[in-house]
């Protein structure tokens, strides 16, 4: 795929690594830009006032908004899956809805919106982009939600890509340690620049490449995997 000219749809484009990937969209000419965003009258001033830019209200919680996004926007090419959230806390004896809220949004919310667009990258033989984590493949004290919701979204991402390859759908995912977005204000650790994570994504999309490790985390994580499981803690630091 060429991203010049093509109709994107990015969830949680508002901040973080979903407005690098409009920022890197408009920058290889993307025709048109959808942004997916829960408050669309909050966005900054270069969403709200870029020709090209068009502010969807989308909340992955809410089938209700996916399904009026997705009648809104019947061009798009090309969709990046990058809106979730992370709640710190244990599994056994932290809040359940905490849990449940966790995988609401970034497994199952990310499947209704495959499911909703997949209508419109098939008529356009588009692009898939889902925003995974190195935390597909282990996980640290207090982040058991968040990773059991990025690895079941690493196995849906698999799947999507066999039923998506018949109509020649490109279906990526993105793993990542940490980014330097609000979402990682708190983790002192090395964060990878959101944009760099957007290129390699993109420039991914542009070479049709499947996978993509975007920083030593996620790539030294995946080399890790045939040995014990979080044993790579220790060589994380």
């Amino acid at each position: 795929m060429n991203i010049a000219g093509q109709t994107a749809f990015v969830t949680g484009a508002n901040r973080g690594i979903g407005r690098r990937f409009v920022g890197e969209l408009l920058a290889r000419g993307a025709g048109r830009v959808y942004a997916g965003v829960r408050e669309p009258e909050r966005a900054d001033e270069a969403l709200r006032t870029d020709p090209r830019v068009t502010l969807v209200r989308l909340d992955l919680t809410d089938r209700a908004t996916i399904e009026a996004a997705a009648r809104q926007a019947e061009d798009v090419s090309l969709l990046v899956n990058n809106a979730g959230i992370s709640l710190m806390g244990p599994l056994l004896d932290g809040p359940l809805d905490g849990t449940r809220r966790t995988l609401d949004t970034n497994l199952y919310g990310t499947l209704d919106m495959a499911r909703a667009f997949a209508p419109a990258l098939r008529a356009h033989r588009g692009a898939l982009v889902n925003v995974l984590s190195a935390l597909s493949w282990f996980t640290v004290p207090g982040a058991g939600a968040y990773a059991m919701s990025k690895a079941g979204a690493w196995a849906m991402t698999n799947a999507l890509r066999l039923e998506l390859a018949p109509a020649g759908v490109l279906v990526q995912g993105v793993h990542l340690g940490a980014a330097d977005t609000d979402m990682m204000g708190d983790y002192e650790g090395p964060k990878i620049d959101p944009v760099e994570v957007a290129r390699q994504s993109l420039d991914g999309v542009e070479k049709g490449e499947i996978e993509i490790l975007a920083d030593d985390w996620s790539r030294t994580v995946k080399a890790a995997l045939p040995g014990e499981p979080n044993a790579v803690l220790s060589h994380l630091g």
